[in-house]
């Protein structure tokens, strides 16, 4: 599952890739409970075993996507 995070006046995102065993609604439910809290941090720790450190205030959006073994690859229709 990767998270994208968009950082307030910055272009750049940053892009955790999860492992395959993370729950989404715990993750989401992690997210909002950071957000929720002032001067919090959400931490986010990827595939490797990196942790990633990124300040509540400066959040200014978070697309979680769907575990990669619901993604579509191709060019097939619908």
């Amino acid at each position: 599952m990767d998270v994208r995070i968009g950082i307030v006046q910055s272009v750049k995102e940053i892009d955790v890739e999860l492992p395959d065993d993370a729950e989404r609604d715990e993750v989401v439910a992690q997210i909002e409970k950071t957000l929720a809290t002032e001067g919090a941090i959400l931490w986010l720790t990827d595939r490797k075993g990196r942790r990633v450190g990124v300040p509540g205030a400066k959040v200014a959006y978070i697309e979680v996507d769907a575990p990669s073994t619901d993604r579509r690859v191709g060019f097939g229709i619908s």
